[in-house]
């Protein structure tokens, strides 16, 4: 094996616990939801966003990685509320 696969096989590992992880966030996201609805609250909760990323680029030790991670929660933070505004639409 060479090391282009060594590296995309270890992408591949890395991505089947990404898998497992995203599911988990948005189960937990389903409680959110759930509470939002249940108090009449609205999706978007930009100073949690902010606080997550501010928390997030923190414990980041690679800071050349730091544009590239939030890229990576702006993409969460989307699937996490349309997913919500999903939820809220089919109660409707």
């Amino acid at each position: 094996m060479n090391k282009l696969e060594e590296a995309r096989l270890r992408i591949n590992e890395i991505d089947d616990e990404l898998i497992k992880l995203f599911v988990e966030r948005m189960e937990a996201v389903n409680k959110v939801v759930e509470y939002k609805i249940e108090n009449n609250m609205p999706v978007l909760d930009s100073s949690r966003e902010a606080d997550i990323k501010k928390d997030s680029i923190k414990k980041l030790n690679n800071k050349a990685y730091e544009k590239y991670y939030l890229m990576f929660l702006d993409g969460l933070f989307n699937s996490s509320k349309a997913y919500q505004k999903d939820i809220i639409e089919k109660r409707k």
